[in-house]
């Protein structure tokens, strides 16, 4: 039915799976929770860990985040939805390898040279010759880095934990005692960087599934938002038409793309962007990534007046759908752990009851026993082509300056498109020290754009392709339909 690209990603499909059952069923109980690990987990031989007790009580620890619980080690005894206070990415402690890796190593490069800068410059004397060569003392050494940068022959070598590396805003930290990643939630932005890339699994996010699942099987009026991404995350062989038609035998009211939101949100944001710049502004960010928005709050908060006031696509299309059916409750489904925060922010707190990521939607889909390549065709023509282009890096910006040409005004639009936490750091400290060079970021926390998020069920050299191919093959509108448009006018696209 699903095909994964690792086997962390079957495992946590494997949870969420059994959760979402449970929850259909409704047996949510703390003793049908206890017995997932030993579904999943069977017989007594270990498949990636030491032994089957250890793998069982990973297990149970992503059993929890699934359930909506809290992990081992953190205070939680009920069953809760997320709250605007809570963090929603997690260390699994049971699962992290506690990466026993020295930080700076002498490599066979050494030449052992006379000058030897690294021993001179080592404010820690952690570095001494031995047998000719440079020795790094691993217990005296502060990692500093100034050895690595004064060798002539480059012989040092430097090796961080991949979570650490992919954390934007440095709060992925190690616990000096034993070595265990942990979370500072105040400079975490949810983005999901680190679990993506921690080849342990032992980073996780906290879900909602629960929630949208026991709704689901009580018939309650439910309407899924689906992000542009979401193209190609079934497989090549599954259209969108039949994705659609897999959403409403889920048991939704009827799936509508963001992609509508984001040419509402093209237009809204084009005019703010003209009107900020013939008032003298410098440059305008962008405002549909949360992970981008929620960076530069905590770690440029004097920038953050330079951050557009619109709403994202979700949004907007959520408050579409709340002014056409105000009983309805909406979901949205995108492959962003950060856009659980975003729904949680008290100025748009009104447009989306739940979100799900595309792992979490897939495992929802088995768990309902509904498979997307089997389902019939339903029409998926709503948006436009510029709309779904959100979904890739460079599609805001190729939206807004197809807007503003046709719009014929006299501003000069000059985009600057960043992607990954490297090149938004690098950009947003040029801007503000005023040498940047453009007066509008596109900045999308994840590389390539939302297409390459960290919960999505295909890898971006994938689904870029299938997204491409999606919109070859749908209509080549160029804008929203005048019909949607006078649809969208009454809703509030203000942000703050």
């Amino acid at each position: 039915m699903f095909v994964f690209e690792t086997q962390l990603k079957k495992l946590k499909h494997e949870v969420l799976k059994h959760v979402a059952v449970l929850a259909k069923e409704d047996r949510l109980t703390k003793e049908e929770l206890e017995k997932v690990p030993y579904d999943i987990i069977q017989g007594d031989k270990p498949q990636y860990r030491c032994c089957v007790y250890k793998e069982r009580a990973i297990v149970n620890e992503r059993v929890k985040l699934a359930a909506g619980y809290l992990p081992d080690g953190l205070q939680s005894e009920e069953l809760v939805d997320i709250r605007p206070e809570e963090q929603i990415i997690y260390v699994i402690e049971a699962a992290c390898d506690r990466c026993p890796i020295n930080k700076y190593t002498v490599t066979e490069a050494c030449r052992g040279c006379i000058a030897h800068k690294c021993m001179e410059v080592c404010p820690a004397k952690a570095v001494t010759k031995v047998m000719g060569k440079a020795y790094i003392n691993q217990e005296l050494c502060k990692e500093c880095g100034m050895c690595k940068k004064v060798c002539p022959y480059n012989a040092i070598s430097e090796v961080l934990r991949p979570c650490k590396v992919s954390c934007p805003t440095g709060a992925l930290d190690v616990n000096t005692e034993d070595r265990r990643a942990m979370i500072k939630e105040s400079d975490c932005i949810n983005c999901g960087s680190c679990m993506a890339a921690c080849p342990f699994g032992a980073i996780s996010d906290k879900s909602l599934i629960v929630s949208v699942a026991s709704r689901l099987s009580r018939g309650r009026k439910m309407y899924a938002v689906v992000a542009p991404a979401i193209a190609g995350q079934f497989g090549n062989k599954v259209t969108m038409g039949q994705v659609k038609e897999a959403f409403k035998q889920l048991g939704f009211k009827d799936m509508v793309e963001a992609a509508c939101g984001a040419d509402v949100v093209t237009v809204h944001e084009s005019k703010e962007f003209v009107h900020r710049m013939e008032n003298g502004d410098k440059y305008m960010t962008n405002s549909c990534c949360p992970g981008f928005l929620s960076f530069i709050e905590k770690k440029f908060p004097s920038e953050v007046d330079r951050i557009s006031t619109t709403v994202s696509p979700m949004v907007a299309t959520a408050r579409y759908i709340k002014k056409n059916d105000p009983e309805a409750k909406v979901v949205f489904v995108g492959p962003c752990t950060a856009k659980k925060s975003e729904a949680l922010r008290t100025s748009i707190r009104d447009a989306v009851d739940y979100v799900l990521t595309f792992e979490e939607i897939a495992a929802l889909m088995d768990a309902f026993n509904i498979d997307p390549e089997n389902c019939n065709e339903s029409v998926v023509e709503d948006a436009s082509t510029y709309g779904r282009g959100f979904a890739a890096g460079g599609g805001l910006t190729a939206a807004i300056e197809n807007y503003v040409k046709e719009s014929g005004t006299s501003v000069d639009f000059k985009p600057v498109k960043v992607s990954g936490g490297m090149e938004i750091k690098r950009t947003m400290t040029m801007a503000k020290v005023g040498k940047l060079e453009g007066n509008f970021i596109e900045g999308m926390m994840c590389e390539g754009g939302c297409i390459g998020g960290p919960a999505t069920v295909l890898p971006i050299l994938k689904s870029k392709g299938l997204l491409n191919k999606f919109n070859n093959l749908s209509t080549k509108k160029t804008v929203l339909s005048n019909e949607k448009i006078e649809d969208f006018h009454e809703i509030n696209l203000e942000r703050l």
